[in-house]
């Protein structure tokens, strides 16, 4: 038996080669040494502030591949992925407060509602399209969010929620460590499984919708139930991140769950890449270390005795943020997944590339 490293050219014989998703024994190789390194030494060498930051990359890296199937695949623009996220930690937490449901039961029933949720703000999807249908996904994004702020008998409104202690299989989840061996399992399941469904006939139907819908009807495929089917999937995907969020940081309140979160979900996709798994993953990476480098940055400006009292550098760190956005646009409009596919292919055509 030959182990294959590194392709040399484009020798398929079958469609079935076409399919995996490691095409070379190097990429799996990679990929299970990738997994030792994340399960087995990243824990114990980072600390608990990067831990953390790890743990919301991953959260946001899951609700980003939703957005992804729904945008990239199919074509359908969301601006309600952030109020999504939130109906997944509500779910959640007023499973795990009011009901004393455990943990893994409520992240899923928070992935459930929310999908149904989904399905019902897909409808409009049937007859509209394109900025009509973004317009609509905002009037979902604002209702979700009055609901948050005024059902104060199910929500709690402004005071938020205070989650009690998760537990799994009667392991204690009190530490960054021991949350991130969870999420991060989840994280790589649900990356799995979004592989394996843009690669089904439920993918390639997403993705003749996103490139021409008429054609794809006159083929014989029923574009509203695939569109409701792709709605349904990535407000699954958005609720499941949303309720793991909620119990991770153990309290919510409608602050997060704004129109800006929703915007911050496009922009890791646009960066990261559209119509790209892996793209959704280095987007939340980008847009999550970015946040997190703002506001550090923001933080000892303001402590600076030359900043002191200044009000207006607070808006310094949208400004930066929307600039980013905006240079990728111009420069790099197929996002990091793009970066990353130009570096395999160096890498494959070594030393002969130049």
């Amino acid at each position: 038996m030959r182990l294959r490293l590194r392709p040399c050219g484009n020798y398929k014989e079958s469609y079935k080669e076409e399919l995996p998703i490691f095409e070379t024994d190097f990429g799996r190789i990679s990929s299970l040494i990738g997994l030792i390194l994340l399960f087995f030494v990243i824990p114990f060498v980072f600390g608990s502030y990067n831990l953390y930051v790890l743990n919301h990359v991953a959260i946001y890296a899951i609700a980003a591949v939703g957005l992804n199937i729904l945008t990239g695949f199919t074509g359908q623009l969301s601006l309600g992925h952030g109020a999504f996220f939130g109906v997944g930690a509500y779910t959640a937490s007023i499973l795990m407060t009011r009901l004393h449901v455990p943990f893994l039961p409520s992240i899923f029933a928070g992935g459930v509602s929310t999908a149904l949720v989904g399905l019902v703000f897909g409808i409009p999807s049937s007859r509209l399209k394109h900025l009509y249908l973004t317009i609509s996904t905002l009037a979902g994004q604002l209702i979700l969010e009055y609901i948050f702020i005024n059902w104060e008998s199910l929500t709690c409104g402004a005071s938020g929620i205070i989650l009690p202690k998760s537990t799994i299989f009667g392991f204690d989840l009190q530490t960054d460590r021991s949350f991130f061996y969870v999420i991060f399992i989840f994280f790589v399941i649900f990356l799995w499984i979004a592989k394996n469904i843009v690669r089904t006939k439920y993918g390639r139907a997403f993705i003749a919708i996103r490139d021409n819908d008429q054609a794809a009807e006159g083929m014989g495929i029923p574009i509203f139930r695939y569109k409701l089917i792709s709605f349904a999937i990535s407000s699954f995907y958005a609720g499941f991140a949303g309720a793991l969020w909620a119990t991770y940081v153990a309290s919510i309140s409608p602050e997060p769950f704004t129109f800006g979160l929703s915007i911050e979900f496009i922009a890791m996709i646009i960066i990261g890449g559209l119509g790209s798994i892996t793209g959704s993953v280095f987007g939340a990476t980008f847009i999550t270390l970015l946040n997190e480098a703002l506001s550090q940055g923001i933080g000892y400006l303001m402590n600076l005795k030359a900043f002191t009292g200044m009000v207006t550098i607070a808006p310094f760190r949208e400004f930066i943020f929307g600039l980013v956005i905006v240079l990728f646009l111009i420069f790099e409009p197929k996002g990091l997944a793009e970066v990353w596919r130009i570096v395999k292919s160096s890498f494959k055509l070594w030393p002969f590339s130049y």
